[in-house]
């Protein structure tokens, strides 16, 4: 009988992290100054973020070592299991074979913690007291959240306005953890005072959260701010996912043909496919990677490819990733956290340069998507992460009309436990 879970025992998990810069064929291009647009100093990023993580953001070590205290919380959930996609497989009559990723059996829910608890040591070894953060569907901020209840840091955490109304209760498991939470644009920053004077009804966006949160790091001393996607050390975190997945296809002697997940800011997405661009790059197998946007929000798709702020108020470091320019506001759709302006370098330079693809959905198919794969699988998915099992559906079909035998693998990066309003207005008609 083929197996439908493939479990790792915890001392098999991972105990470092890839850090795929040490494998590009050419440099990744630096972060810039926003004043002088010259490469930032490490000093430069301090009042924001502390040494260690600076360090990782810019270091050209091939494999990191995964601290014993980090270690020790991951091991609540992690490793976490891959699941052989069985009934779905039935109900497309497919000849591929479709694997996920679970992460959604993570404490917060999503994949997000595999970097937020490494970001909590680091800031409390450093001697930050507090953190703060911005969040799109409450995922990340749940996940800070958590991990600064564990390292004994407070958390302010900035949430998407339009997603702070349509999931309560991701504010509400934020507040049971220790954070504070407010929607964003708010009254507290100066930044937020000014969008809601000149846009009240503003839904808000990543890039605005983005702005408050760092502002508020900045204007005080034992302070310091932490970002759930897009940068380096951020996307490194999550390399555990793909790692642990290559330990788990080997266990039943499979590799993807095709490697799949959702992008906003690009850590997920990193995460299970880094060590596969890895494998890619030595020359010994060639899975294709696909990374999966919403089309109201195409940065990859549609973005340019250029440096640009990663928040509205421009107080960031420039970045040269995919973007929609960084005062683009996407509608308020229901997978918040892949409401971002642009994504992470890292990602953006192997869409660039080939190594990756990209596509992009409206949110009616991808609920309907996500609404297959509950009734079959029982596991009822993220919005987010419901884009790459649209895809994963996608290539499943094209595999049944050509009769090819590949093998599919997407991450599940987080349920939608706290999503079932959106799930309500999908079945009322009232999605837009």
């Amino acid at each position: 009988m083929e197996q439908t879970k493939i479990i790792l025992d915890e001392n098999e998990m991972p105990k470092k992290w890839y850090n795929v810069l040490a494998d590009l064929p050419s440099p990744i291009d630096p972060p810039l100054d926003p004043r002088t647009w010259q490469p930032i100093s490490p000093d430069a990023l301090e009042p924001i973020f502390p040494k260690a993580l600076i360090m990782q953001e810019m270091s050209s070590n091939r494999y990191i070592d995964i601290p014993g205290e980090v270690l020790d919380v991951y091991r609540l959930w992690r490793p976490s299991p891959l699941f052989r996609a069985h009934q779905l497989e039935k109900v497309l009559k497919t000849p591929a074979k479709i694997y996920y990723k679970y992460e959604g059996v993570s404490p917060a829910g999503s994949h997000k913690t595999n970097t937020s608890i490494a970001q909590a040591y680091y800031n409390m070894k450093d001697g930050t007291e507090r953190l703060t953060t911005e969040t799109g569907a409450g995922q990340w901020g749940s996940a800070l959240s958590l991990a600064c209840n564990y390292f004994d840091l407070e958390c302010k955490v900035y949430m998407v306005r339009s997603s702070f109304y349509q999931k309560p209760y991701r504010k509400s498991l934020m507040t049971l953890w220790g954070g504070n939470v407010v929607p964003s644009p708010s009254p507290d920053t100066e930044f937020g005072r000014k969008i809601l004077q000149e846009q009240p009804e503003t839904p808000g966006s990543l890039g605005i959260a983005i702005s408050e949160a760092v502002e508020d790091a900045v204007a005080h001393e034992n302070t310091k701010y932490s970002l759930g996607s897009v940068l380096n050390h951020v996307v490194l975190h999550q390399t555990v996912i793909g790692a642990e997945c290559k330990q788990q296809l080997a266990q039943v002697e499979e590799y993807p043909d095709v490697v799949i997940g959702c992008c906003g800011g690009g850590s997920n997405l990193g995460g299970i496919a880094l060590e596969f661009i890895k494998d890619r790059l030595e020359g010994t197998n060639n899975a294709r990677v696909v990374a999966v946007e919403p089309s109201a929000c195409p940065s990859l798709t549609k973005g340019e490819y250029r440096y640009d702020f990663g928040d509205t108020a421009e107080m960031t470091p420039l970045l040269k990733m995919y973007t929609l320019g960084h005062k683009h506001v996407p509608p308020a759709i229901h997978a918040g956290g892949l409401r971002y302006h642009g994504d992470s370098p890292i990602i953006s330079k192997l869409c660039a340069e080939g190594l990756m693809e990209a596509v992009s959905y409206d949110q009616q198919e991808v609920f309907d998507a996500a609404v297959q794969f509950a009734r079959t699988e029982g596991i009822v998915p993220a919005p987010e992460s419901a884009h790459a099992i649209r895809c994963a559906i996608d290539e499943a079909l094209a595999a049944k009309q050509t009769g090819e035998k590949k093998t599919i693998l997407f991450n599940l990066s987080g349920h939608g436990h706290f999503d079932m309003s959106s799930y309500d207005k999908y079945f009322s008609g009232g999605l837009v």
